[in-house]
């Protein structure tokens, strides 16, 4: 394994068959009822009258902006992603992994990865793009190591446990 390898890995998007599949559902439902449904909501607004005025019409071109935003990120995510099983750990923090660590002192458990794939579990996520993320991306289990919060303190991290996501 490269020195490197950590940082092509932090590219790639893992996502299981199941959050692929959820995710591409969404994609279609938005891309085609979701646009002809937010459409039809400001054709009608928009025959109230006065559009200055007009809070039903304002409130239907905002859900429009999101529901376009939405799509560009699930296009973006889906494009991206390699769709698989987890990644079997071998005790080495990747990406779609659950990693036990103390951070500042205190225990956490989290997935590193996407949002998307932890579906229905309570897990917290954090991408390999976070500063936590790309601190940990590539350690082992009891290797330390520290990275900058956003205030400018530096957060103290130790991996206590790596294990395989199982949704």
């Amino acid at each position: 394994m490269s020195n490197n390898a950590p940082t092509n890995d932090a590219q790639v998007t893992f996502l299981t068959q199941e959050a692929y599949d959820r995710l591409a559902a969404e994609l279609e439902e938005l891309s085609t009822t979701g646009r002809e449904e937010i459409a039809k909501r400001i054709e009608i607004a928009r025959e109230e009258g006065d559009l200055k005025e007009n809070g039903g019409y304002h409130a239907a071109k905002d859900e429009q902006g999101k529901i376009e935003m939405r799509i560009r990120q699930l296009q973006g995510l889906l494009k991206g992603a390699v769709v698989g099983e987890a990644p079997e750990s071998d005790g080495t923090v990747q990406s779609g992994t659950v990693v036990t660590a103390l951070v500042l002192g205190d225990e956490e458990r989290f997935l590193l990865g996407s949002r998307e794939i932890a579906g229905g579990t309570d897990l917290d996520v954090y991408s390999e793009q976070s500063p936590l993320g790309a601190a940990i991306l590539g350690l082992k289990e009891g290797e330390k190591t520290s990275y900058k919060a956003p205030n400018g303190k530096d957060i103290a991290v130790e991996i206590v446990k790596v294990e395989t996501f199982t949704g």
